[in-house]
């Protein structure tokens, strides 16, 4: 066994327009409705805070890519683009999307784009991968009816397994399009090239993707359910873990090194291309820290709790919760989605983490929804300065 790595720290952004009535009880989510100059003003200030993630030392930003919400929750659209512009502003920074919605693109384009910010940036870029969340999003940025659907809900079953089946159909795609020379699939939803199209006096056989990338390159993709579990170690994407118990995140932890020395006949170390994300709060007293995370925090469940996102909680009975579970931020504080407190505090929170994980990937959440960009930008200064040095 090696020695516990250094942390890698990332910084991850929903990007939202910051409010000043975030928490739970009303407004709904969808009575907002923020305008366009509002938005910008909220991606003018998501690029000034990756700036300050590389001033304070973070080793990447991760951003986001959703579409058409106009209640101001995340409005960066592309993050492939967005990236390249702070790439053109920063040196050391690294880049990745949590996550670019693959059913959402053209794999192609997608390829052809992560591409390109990865050889401008100088290698400094990830791709990041994910089925995606919200149905109004998807069903409009594809022409394969794909929609989002959950194992969770006996009503979506269908819509999740036509959504695994393009997404897994468009990473084959992806991945042979970044490594080779030339190429070619066929599959149940695509075909590439499209048979019999005329070129110079030939049929077009293959496509080669121009640019590939000139630098190594990783792919991480989150990890929520055992189908993707089985799946993403097979075929070697880094796994992303966020927003579960934390004992059901140490058995999907193990259960993908398990997978991917079972696949590959290689053994990895524990903190081998596993990412964990965790939320925090940091403030001079617990009361305060409590305080300052409630609204973001409720907010953040008013938002996300309808499409789902509670299923990796503990219910009482220490199964995964129930469908439909609101969590209060005492669950969360619980469950160890959140660590809020003062630097001690969540020093000691991070190293209960190192310990269970050997943890190398950390990317924390500074940027609870609704809060000022200069509450995460002072997260971030806080966590640098005042929780690393007491790792």
């Amino acid at each position: 066994m090696s020695e516990r790595p250094d942390l890698k720290l990332g910084a991850f952004f929903f990007g939202g327009v910051e409010m000043d009535d975030a928490g739970a009880g009303k407004p709904d989510p969808m009575d907002r409705r923020y305008s366009n100059d509002e938005c910008w003003k909220a991606t003018l200030d998501y690029v000034n805070s990756a700036k300050e993630a590389e001033r304070l030392g973070f080793d990447s930003f991760w951003t986001t890519e959703h579409h058409f919400q106009y209640e101001g929750y995340e409005v960066i659209p592309n993050g492939l683009l967005i990236s390249t512009w702070i790439a053109a502003q920063t040196t050391t920074l690294r880049f990745g999307a949590m996550f670019n919605v693959v059913p959402q693109w053209n794999p192609l384009r997608l390829a052809e784009d992560f591409a390109t910010l990865h050889n401008l940036s100088g290698g400094r870029a990830m791709l990041g991968v994910g089925r995606g969340t919200v149905p109004r999003e998807v069903l409009h940025l594809n022409d394969k009816g794909v929609s989002i659907g959950s194992l969770d809900n006996p009503d979506q079953v269908d819509a999740d397994l036509h959504n695994r089946e393009v997404f897994e159909e468009s990473m084959e795609i992806i991945r042979r399009a970044l490594t080779q020379e030339s190429f070619s699939f066929q599959g149940t939803h695509f075909q590439i090239p499209i048979p019999g199209i005329p070129d110079r006096g030939a049929t077009v056989q293959e496509l080669t993707l121009i640019p590939r990338p000139i630098h190594p390159f990783e792919i991480w993709q989150a990890v929520t359910s055992p189908p993707t579990l089985d799946y993403v170690p097979v075929v070697g994407h880094g796994a992303v873990f966020w927003n579960q118990h934390y004992s059901f995140i140490k058995r999907f932890w193990d259960k993908y090194g398990e997978t991917y020395a079972a696949s590959h006949g290689v053994e990895l170390e524990p903190h081998e291309k596993r990412m964990l994300v965790l939320a925090y709060r940091i403030e001079d007293t617990m009361e305060q820290a409590r305080a300052s995370a409630l609204p973001g925090h409720d907010e953040f469940w008013k938002f996300l709790g309808p499409y789902g996102w509670s299923r990796g909680y503990m219910g009482p009975d220490g199964k995964p919760a129930k469908p439909g579970l609101i969590p209060s931020l005492d669950e969360s504080i619980e469950n160890k989605t959140i660590i809020v407190g003062p630097p001690e505090k969540v020093a000691e929170e991070i190293a209960f983490y190192r310990d269970l994980l050997g943890l190398e990937y950390l990317t924390l959440f500074p940027h609870m929804l609704g809060d000022p960009y200069k509450k995460a930008d002072e997260q971030m200064a806080r966590f640098a300065e005042e929780v690393l040095p007491l790792l």
